[in-house]
């Protein structure tokens, strides 16, 4: 009987733990963590605490602390590998798909460390944080493709794949920033940022956020 009576008091509160435990991390506010030194990119910036608030985006964006981000093209001939390098460096060597800095892996990386320099000035906050807000912002959730029913192009409006949606965030950032720079005095660096910052705070006046925008509005009369 004394046993009887012990075990109820004794499994209720590990499920009540159990529960408390799951709900203390919410779905659409994760933090990459990973084990091993915490180191600084460029020095400065510390990646641990960087959150991904888009749920969809969190095995994608990678936030491995690293100190310099290039990796030598270590992951260029394995498929879909390239979640497993940092989003920083995807940023840069999507700037080298240009015409401007086609092999000019130095100035790209150049324009990236000053442009984060530049972003953490004016926010007052981490600029890898504000870099993957942006990349949230800038990533398109639908899109058109069209469907042939015999002779005749039909438009569908479909959902992009998440891999999709961040691999279109970098290169409409990176060549929004290239694109501006043709248009005004500033260096690629301050246009980089100022693209960065506006599709941080999902400003229209952002190449990246204006595309996405203008896409998911042709979806939605293409449903």
């Amino acid at each position: 009987m004394a046993d009887e009576e012990t075990n109820p008091t004794t499994t209720e509160p590990a499920v009540e733990e159990s529960v408390d435990a799951a709900d203390a991390i919410p779905l659409a506010a994760r933090k990459r963590t990973y084990e091993g030194p915490n180191l600084l990119m460029f020095g400065k910036y510390d990646l641990s605490q960087i959150e991904v608030k888009d749920p969809g985006l969190v095995r994608y964006i990678n936030l491995h602390p690293i100190l310099v981000p290039h990796t030598g093209a270590r992951h260029g001939n394995k498929p879909f590998a390239k979640h497993k390098m940092n989003v920083v460096e995807r940023v840069i060597n999507e700037m080298m798909r240009t015409e401007v800095y086609t092999g000019k892996k130095n100035s790209a990386f150049r324009a990236m460390r000053e442009a984060l320099e530049t972003v953490g000035t004016r926010s007052k906050e981490n600029p890898v944080q504000v870099l993957v807000r942006a990349l949230e912002n800038a990533a398109p959730r639908e899109e058109v493709t069209r469907l042939r029913y015999g002779g005749i192009s039909v438009p569908k409006a479909v959902d992009v794949a998440p891999a999709r949606r961040l691999d279109q965030a970098i290169r409409r950032i990176a060549a929004g920033a290239v694109g501006a720079s043709h248009k005004s005095k500033n260096t690629i660096a301050q246009c980089l940022a100022d693209e960065i910052l506006k599709a941080a705070k999902n400003d229209m006046n952002s190449s990246a956020v204006a595309k996405k925008e203008e896409i998911e509005r042709v979806a939605k009369s293409a449903r």
